[in-house]
């Protein structure tokens, strides 16, 4: 068995810039955990958010394909039948575990800001004060060089098994024939269609019917310019970058109201980029994520650092053991939001925010029965930061594929918000991913705010695609979210479930969601009743999967602050390996996802 040493994130090591050191992971027995070679047992595993996109990836496994090809089956099948959560003109971070090599990679392919955009882009000249929320959404401003589509043709050249055109063919066949409008789809059309999206020609052209109405459930919606597009992608994988395609983006991010500064030299110095991972031990299991400017590397991490910290195991998801969730999210979201932004622009103290005795020393804030009366940001190197000032924006899709040999993708794509831009394109809807910079350069004391916009940077993401390994540093699963920033909290508590708790992927996936951020506990709660009917609500998120009275109760009587919820927006998937080598998949009911296997 083939074993590559990784690099230490315990006390003392301290990674800054974009540099990574390698040394042994110390695990808490003091035993080294390194990355094996892992084999399954197992013709292959999709797990995604739509069941056009599953099948499609697993047409490409059964083609003989690896699970990159598979990869970009589903992420162009995602573009197609949900075009409010991903899609060509988005972006994405990749974690690639490579067995022969026992290697993890990261892939960005972040959009990136044009270079003629200023620090003030998302401030009204008139009050000086940031622009309303949808106002910055919904405007050529917002729109980044699309990055997804070129990052997974730099995987294709690293794994790709079969030909960069045929892992295509899929998505073309479904965007010529058309598919099956999902309901998560209808009611996300209804939904945002006449605010912005009925401005936009071609946009209102594909959404609405003659008749004004927006696409109802179970209307059969082709998409002929979308297997144009696919068709230009497949003969050159920067199509969107360069020729017709990238004029057509730039012409429309030109167009009012607020429009943006993106060129062809924007477009033509784009390039994805490939990185070590980001890896730190929890229990002895190796939980490798994305780098900066993915913050979710570092935020699942630490909340992982520190109820390391606490027999999890035992609390189980007691009132305990989500009161030291919560407590533990609370202190990582603060660090996350003051320091966490583009490594290639600003020094992010990712080793010290990671460092086992700093958070051992967060973890000591946290006691049994009572709440952090005043969460604050630490200051584990020293730096100087103002306090953010970005916008949450829930979106995004999350999947993931291991093949027949063990290579093993997770994936987190976006185009932001719902629809992203609301502007379309050849058949693609525009991201607004620029809208995930702070909206202030300084905060209100005048100190600079790590996630400023900039020229040619990468805003900060909440994306946080991973991959983790057993004490034996044996492939054990994959996990990830889409849901703005609520995914790191989402992805935290499966990796708590699996690994404390010892639940299944599906189980895992379907505890509560409990996001702990800016002073508030919002949480699926169940008891809610409909606020038109006063009746009890017997469907949904909250109703299946929500906290129990008791729970909520015990929160409340030690001073949380809990906004319950109806039910939040993961889209958890999972691929985990069993003792036996073969695969058990999980997919979040709160979307329309699937986990199945090649047949």
């Amino acid at each position: 068995m083939r074993v590559l040493s990784w690099f230490l994130l315990g006390a003392g090591l301290s990674l800054a810039g974009c540099q990574a050191e390698r040394a042994d992971i110390s695990a808490p027995n003091e035993k080294a955990t390194s990355i094996a070679s892992t084999t399954v047992k197992s013709p292959g595993m999709v797990a995604a958010a739509n069941p056009h996109a599953t099948q499609a990836g697993l047409e490409i496994l059964a083609a003989g394909g690896s699970a990159v090809d598979a990869a970009i089956a589903v992420q162009t099948t995602l573009g197609l039948v949900e075009p409010q959560s991903s899609g060509l003109g988005g972006g994405a971070f990749m974690m690639v575990y490579d067995p022969k090599a026992a290697k993890v990679w990261a892939y960005d392919g972040r959009e990136t800001a044009p270079a003629g955009v200023t620090p003030d882009m998302f401030l009204d000249p008139e009050t000086g004060k940031p622009l309303r929320y949808f106002d910055g959404i919904a405007s050529g401003r917002s729109t980044g060089v699309p990055g997804a589509m070129v990052m997974l043709s730099a995987a294709h050249k690293d794994y790709g098994k079969l030909a960069w055109a045929e892992s295509f063919a899929p998505a073309i066949k479904t965007a010529e024939e058309g598919f099956a409008v999902s309901p998560r789809m209808a009611s996300l059309v209804a939904r945002f269609g006449p605010y912005v999206m009925k401005n936009d020609p071609e946009a209102k052209a594909y959404f609405f019917l003659p008749d004004g109405s927006t696409l109802p459930e179970g209307y059969v919606r082709d998409n002929p310019a979308y297997a144009d597009t696919l068709r230009a992608l497949q003969a050159n994988p920067r199509a969107l970058l360069e020729g017709p395609i990238a004029q057509a983006i730039i012409d429309k991010t030109r167009a009012e109201p607020l429009p943006g500064t993106m060129t062809l030299e924007d477009m033509a110095a784009y390039q994805p980029l490939k990185k070590e991972a980001l890896c730190s031990t929890y229990r002895a299991h190796l939980v490798c994520g994305a780098r900066p400017p993915a913050s979710g590397g570092i935020a699942v991490q630490a909340i992982l650092g520190m109820l390391e910290n606490f027999d999890m195991a035992t609390k189980g998801p007691s009132l305990e053991g989500w009161h030291h969730f919560i407590e533990a999210s609370f202190l990582a979201y603060a660090d996350r939001d003051k320091y966490v932004a583009d490594e290639d622009f600003i020094d992010v103290p990712t080793g010290a925010m990671l460092d086992k005795a700093y958070l051992k020393s967060r973890a000591a804030l946290i006691q049994p029965d009572d709440v952090i009366a005043n969460v604050t940001a630490g200051n584990p190197a020293g730096f100087v930061r103002g306090a953010d000032a970005t916008p949450n924006s829930p979106g995004t899709s999350h999947f993931t594929v291991v093949d027949k040999d063990g290579l093993t993708v997770s994936m987190t794509t976006t185009i932001e918000t719902a629809f992203g831009s609301q502007r379309m394109v050849n058949g693609f809807m525009l991201n607004n991913q620029l809208t995930d910079f702070s909206f202030r350069a300084l905060d209100k004391d005048g100190l600079p705010i790590a996630n400023a916009v900039a020229p040619n940077k990468r805003p900060r993401s909440s994306m946080s695609p991973h991959i983790v390994f057993n004490p034996d540093g044996e492939f054990l699963f994959t996990t990830g979210s889409p849901g703005g920033n609520s995914i790191i909290a989402y992805t935290a508590k499966t990796i708590v479930g699996m690994v404390d708790w010892g639940l299944s992927p599906q189980e895992a996936i379907e505890l509560p969601n409990v996001i702990a951020r800016n002073g508030s506990v919002r949480m699926e709660a169940k008891g809610l009743k409909d606020e038109v009917t006063d009746e009890p609500i017997r469907t949904g998120p909250a109703a299946e999967f929500g906290m129990t009275q008791e729970i909520v109760a015990g929160l409340e009587g030690m001073g949380h602050k809990v906004v319950k919820s109806k039910g939040e927006i993961s889209g958890l998937h999972i691929i985990y390996r069993n003792d036996d080598g073969s695969l058990t998949g999980g997919a979040d009911p709160r979307r329309e996802g699937t986990a199945k296997e090649v047949r």
